[in-house]
Order: structure tokens, then sequence, then C-alpha cells
């Protein structure tokens, strides 16, 4: 993949000097996060992490990935709407991943009793790598589909000017006018107004259910705001707000301090450590609720890691898109070899060959949010312990994809200015609206690309790892 900044990088007068205009205009475009010191603060602030320099992304590849993106949607709608299939496929997960059990059990008593709710508001963000041959050409790669709390649509609007102004600083304003708009926060609000639209009641609000710590706040407001913008109310809430205020009336509208909620934007509840027994129940009086739920318990179970590898399965994708050869031809283009270590014959050789070969590998859990995928030693020694055990279906295997590294910078706050070795990871984010049967929006959003250092082998931008970049086309 060419480079389009050597010239620069080994430059270290001129790099000093960009990096310092970069900083001033990250905090000037409101590309902030509070800071973990005091992370219930908005008036102690810092610069979220960002590259340098904009990063090269292979263009034919950025092009594929928005391509494919409607497809993306269509099929986690799909499956969220398949009990069968989510019964079939969840079945030896929810016997060992005691997180994935709860989910599927509340999503259960819920069709059971009936779904209040009519429409349906799909936020996802599909994550890819650049998988480099061995003859030097690249491929896009899928890594997962976050179904649940997908972030940075906000903060990633804003960082495209920064590079801008950067490129123009150190004398490259021609390669500057070549970076793409991207305003991935009015494309999700767009979903949630539409959403709201269809719910049809002025007078409720949409609640973003939020954590405990909000140190990416801004992300938020980001959306918040363009909803604001359309006059639609927002509260944000937490868990316990819903447990200790939380309402349901005779026909299952939800209430909050009296309010009536019409959108319920999850931005919290994707790992274990969001629930105790309280939050548990919280989410249980949310899923009952007839307001849209974004997502639904359906769709967060659509996105686990062992829903990823079966559809990686001849004939999955065809049952689930009957009559769609061409949305099901783009999309496997896009997927890596995914294997499942469900007990049997399949699982055990598959378990051996990791075990041999771990650097071939990346061993995922059913987790959310970053930093909790194993590599390398650390890999094999997980799957020796656990290869005899049925703890190991709840982990699936995926080959390890191998992008090729780039030199840039990474801004972090309070720490030295230093040349990296550095990988990227595209996500293009998804926006869908169902009322009934009936699809009334579907597209891609914007989209997002992270960049770290080689030697991090896992762990996004909320997780301290990767920093916000934006594509430069190549």
């Amino acid at each position: 993949m060419a480079a389009p900044w050597r010239d620069v990088v080994r430059d270290a007068a001129a790099v000093r000097e960009a990096a310092a205009a970069a900083v001033d205009a990250a905090l000037l475009a409101g590309v902030l996060m509070r800071t973990g010191e005091q992370p219930h603060a908005s008036d102690v602030v810092n610069y979220a992490p960002f590259t340098l320099l904009p990063s090269a992304v292979p263009r034919a590849l950025f092009e594929q990935a928005y391509a494919v993106q409607q497809d993306f949607n269509l099929l986690v709608d799909a499956i969220s709407q398949n009990k069968e299939f989510l019964e079939q496929t969840l079945a030896s997960t929810i016997k060992v991943d005691d997180f994935t059990a709860r989910l599927f059990r509340i999503y259960v008593q819920v069709l059971e009793e009936g779904l209040a709710q009519t429409v349906f508001l799909g936020i996802n963000r599909s994550d890819y790598m650049f998988d480099c041959g061995l003859d030097g050409t690249a491929a896009l790669r899928q890594i997962e589909i976050n179904t649940i709390a997908a972030s940075f649509g906000g903060l990633t609007s804003r960082t495209a000017d920064v590079h801008g102004l950067v490129l123009k600083v150190l004398g490259k304003a021609e390669e500057a006018s070549h970076l793409l708009p991207n305003n991935p926060a009015k494309g999700l609000a767009l979903g949630i107004a539409k959403a709201w639209e269809l719910y049809g009641s002025q007078r409720a609000v949409v609640m973003f259910l939020v954590e405990e710590i909000q140190r990416n706040i801004f992300d938020q407001r980001c959306v918040e705001n363009e909803l604001w913008s359309r006059n639609i109310r927002v509260i944000r809430r937490r868990f316990r707000d819903v447990f200790e205020q939380g309402s349901l009336d005779a026909s299952r509208r939800l209430y909050m301090d009296g309010q009536e909620v019409a959108v319920v934007y999850y931005r919290e509840g994707y790992v274990p450590q969001n629930y105790d027994q309280q939050n548990w129940e919280a989410r249980l009086l949310l899923e009952r609720s007839r307001a849209v739920k974004c997502p639904d318990i359906a769709t967060q179970l659509a996105g686990t890691k062992k829903v990823q590898q079966e559809l990686s399965r001849p004939g999955t994708l065809e049952k689930l898109l009957p009559g769609r050869p061409e949305a099901v031809a783009r999309m496997r283009a896009t997927f890596a070899g995914l294997y499942s270590l469900d007990e049997g014959e399949e699982g055990d050789r598959i378990a051996a060959t990791a075990i041999a070969d771990p650097d071939r590998f990346v061993l995922k859990p059913q987790r959310e949010g970053g930093g909790n995928n194993l590599y390398g030693e650390e890999l094999r020694q997980v799957l020796e312990k656990i290869k005899d055990s049925p703890e190991r279906t709840s982990y699936i295997l995926m080959d390890k994809i191998k992008p090729q590294p780039a030199l840039n910078y990474l801004l972090r706050a309070h720490s030295p200015l230093q040349v990296s070795e550095c990988i990227s990871e595209l996500g293009i984010f998804g926006v869908y609206v169902r009322q009934g049967q009936q699809l009334v929006l579907n597209q891609a959003a914007g989209h997002l690309l992270r960049t770290k250092a080689i030697e991090h082998a896992d762990g996004g931008v909320a997780a301290g790892v990767a920093v916000l970049d934006t594509p430069y086309l190549v």
C-alpha cells in the first residue's frame, strides 16, 4: 500500500510544529474526552487520542466496505427476527456463557409475553482490516459487527477537519482537499429521529441509556445535539435510574419520571460488568416496553461472535436472506476464516490446529468493547486448559489478519511524540428502521478509522489502545 507521507514522517521539526497545531485544532473542533482522573467532570477535559497524519486506505476496499453495509443491515435485521436460528446457533454457548444466557432468557421471556414494540431501530458498525496477501495485494476482511453501543460516530465526525489542517501546515493543501467529509453523528441521529417519529408521540422523549462513568460523553453529545436541533427531547439515564423510576402503563408504554420514552438508545449494557441484579431487572423492564430499543435484545444477540461464526458456514446466508444472491456474495467476499469450537470432532480438530500453530489465529469470547481477544502464547495456554471442557464452546476461532504496517505518530495527552509502526481498522456505520415488516430506512451512515501501534494486538479507542484517524484514499 502506498505510504503518502514518507517525506514528512522523518522531518522532526515539521512534525513538532504540525503536532502542536493538531492538538489545538482537536481541542477547537471538540475532539474531546473527559480525563481518567476526573471521569465525571466536563470542566476538566483533554483531546481524544488521534493520529498526526491521516492513514492510507485503498480506495477500492473503502468503497467495497460502504457498498456491503446495507446488506449487513438487512442481515442483522433478518437474524433478529429468526428465533429458530438464534436458538440453534446459541444453544451450546448459553450452556457455558452466563452473560449470553441471561440475555437469551430475557429474549425468550419477552417473545412469550408478546412483543409490544412495533418499530425497530438498528445502529451497527461493521469493522474491517486490510489483509495483506503474499503478493502484496490487500483484501477487505470483516472483524466483527457491533450491534450495541457502537461508538465514536460523533468524534470521528470532527476528526477529518483536524487532519485537513495538519496537511495544510505541512504544505499539502492539495492532499488536504481530497479528505472525505464524514458525519456519522448526523446519520445515527437520522435513524433515531425516524424511529421517534414512527413511535407516534410528539411529547415522548429519546432516552440515552448511559454508563456510570462517562468519559466518552462528547461523542454521545454530538448525536444528542443533532436530535435537539430537530426539537426532539433527549434525557440521559442509567440502569439504576430505570430500576428506581421506570414504569410501564397498561399498554406497556415506558415512563421515566413521568415522561413517556419513545426510543431507548443503549450506550451501555454490552459487557457483564454493566449488570448487577437490579440492572438485569431494569433491562427486562425496558425490553418488555413498547419503546423502540436500539438495539432490542434480539439484535444484541445477533451481534454475538457465535452468530458471526455460524454465518460463515456454507448455505447459512442463503437461508437467512433468500432470493438475494448478490447481497450474499458481497458479504461473503469480506469474511475471514471462522471456526467453531463446539464439542465434537470438528471442534477437537480446530482446537488442536490452533494449539499447534497459535500465531495463525485469534481466539474470541462472546464480548464487545475491545481488549477481550487472545493471541499467540496466551491463546495456546487458554486452549490447552479448556480444550476438553465445554467451556471452549463460549469462544470462536478466527484466522489472524495480517495488515501492512505504516509509520505514523499517535497523539495522546501527556505522551512523548514518537513515530510508531501502525495498523488501521475501518468501521462503517449502518442505520436501519423497520415498522412491522416494512423496512423504511436502510443506509450506511459514515465511517470510523482507528489506528494502533503494531505491538498492541487488541483494543479500541475507549480501551486506550487505538486512536482516531481519517482515511486518505489511495
